[in-house]
């Protein structure tokens, strides 16, 4: 066996592995597709002011966990840690921020260096979707409804759980946020040396404090819903009324927040137990600033992510994988008949090998443990009356088709 093996925190997709991983992404792809989507696909690296700029120099993405590099040209790139940045990036580079709203939906690998873990990797992968350019709380609603589709499509509906909160707007969220600051200051020295320095520069980010000496302080600290003026409670209530229209079920959780000044108003959570503890497989919210911490315009946008190797774990079995036909010549000058034979079913669409090598029986053997639906065989009688013995390996049945039948016939029985 190779020494060589997959950095730590990456994985290959192989087999039901990618199986999973494929489904996952063509199930999202189908489900935005219906609501409107269309796919885009950004660099895995960007400029680092990208990330650095819009996930804040504080936060523990950027502080400790991407993976930043110079170029031969002194440029600092970064892997990107998340798809939203990228997208609004985007969106600003292509000129299309006056062509407005934008429906996008996007996956691939994205990059944190991080402690692995059970479907968390330093390499992983995510779909996402942005909607850019609306403030109306019905399409809030409408985009976590995508979301749940997706989930319930992947058979998940009933193993997650919508929790929803409001983050307020601006003027509301700096009410809160200094009361914020004034009670944590009274209690300085009882937090974590990291939330003591974030206490100034983003007081947000205790909220989601893991250390028990920063929890033991939440309970009592001032809650958002006390701060929300009337337009943040006009919005958060016509959240919570498209929910209901779109029938998706919701816990509120005053706890899930945004640390970032460019959020506002809806946050939310799909969480699930079925991978021990509480775990997010998709999340999102409103960031109502980022388009223009890009340097566009001041655009409303909300959007949400899903981890593909969680949401691929949750999965009760992976997609079968595709059955093929194998075409078995058997004589020494049907290689090219073989060859035009196999490409016709292809052109069908149709999955088709062709194998040349070994004895009949051991070919056969292949084909079996190819997961083969069909055989075609070839012999030089067939071929003289312009047929061929199709062996069906599921029905254990065969018969002879003409050539030129075959694909039609092969089609029709996928």
């Amino acid at each position: 066996m190779s020494q060589l093996q997959p950095p730590r925190g990456t994985h290959d997709l192989i087999g039901e592995d990618a199986r999973r991983h494929a489904h996952v992404v063509e199930t999202a792809r189908r489900v935005t597709a219906s609501y409107g989507y269309e796919e885009w696909a950004t660099p895995v690296f960007e400029d680092t002011r990208v990330f650095s700029r819009t996930l804040g120099d504080t936060s523990d993405v950027v502080t400790k966990e991407m993976y930043t590099f110079p170029d031969r040209g002194g440029e600092s790139l970064t892997l990107r840690p998340e798809g939203t940045a990228s997208i609004c990036r985007a969106l600003v580079t292509n000129g299309l921020t006056q062509s407005l709203p934008r429906k996008v939906f996007y996956n691939g690998p994205m990059f944190r260096y991080e402690r692995p873990q059970k479907g968390r990797y330093r390499q992983f992968h995510q779909i996402g979707a942005e909607l850019l350019g609306s403030a109306d709380p019905l399409m809030d609603a409408e985009t976590i409804a995508m979301g749940y589709a997706i989930l319930r499509a992947l058979g998940l509906g009933g193993d997650v759980t919508l929790e929803l909160n409001t983050l307020g707007d601006p003027e509301s969220r700096a009410a809160w946020r200094a009361a914020l600051v004034a009670y944590f200051r009274e209690r300085a020295e009882a937090l974590s040396e990291e939330s003591r320095a974030r206490l100034e520069a983003n007081p947000l980010r205790i909220l989601d404090s893991k250390s028990p000496q920063d929890r033991a302080l939440l309970d009592d600290a001032p809650a958002l819903e006390g701060f929300l003026n009337e337009d943040s409670r006009r919005f958060w209530d016509g959240v919570r009324r498209g929910l209901d229209a779109f029938s998706v079920p919701f816990v509120v959780n005053p706890r899930i927040v945004r640390g970032l000044d460019y959020y506002s108003h809806t946050a939310f959570e799909f969480t699930t137990t079925r991978l021990g503890a509480q775990g997010t497989v998709l999340a999102g919210g409103r960031y109502d600033g980022l388009v223009a911490e890009m340097g566009g315009p001041q655009t409303p946008a909300i959007g949400w992510a899903g981890g593909i190797e969680r949401l691929a774990l949750l999965l009760d079995a992976a997609p079968e994988a595709p059955a093929t036909i194998v075409v078995l010549p058997m004589g020494d000058d049907m290689t090219a008949t073989a060859i035009a034979v196999t490409q016709s079913l292809r052109e069908t669409g149709l999955r088709a090998e062709l194998d040349l090598r070994g004895s009949v029986k051991k070919r056969m053997e292949r084909a079996v443990k190819a997961n083969a639906s069909h055989v075609v065989l070839m012999g030089d009688e067939e071929l003289a009356r312009g047929e061929a013995q199709l062996r069906d390996l599921r029905l254990r049945a065969q018969r002879a088709v003409p050539l030129a039948d075959l694909p039609a016939l092969l089609a029709a029985e996928r």
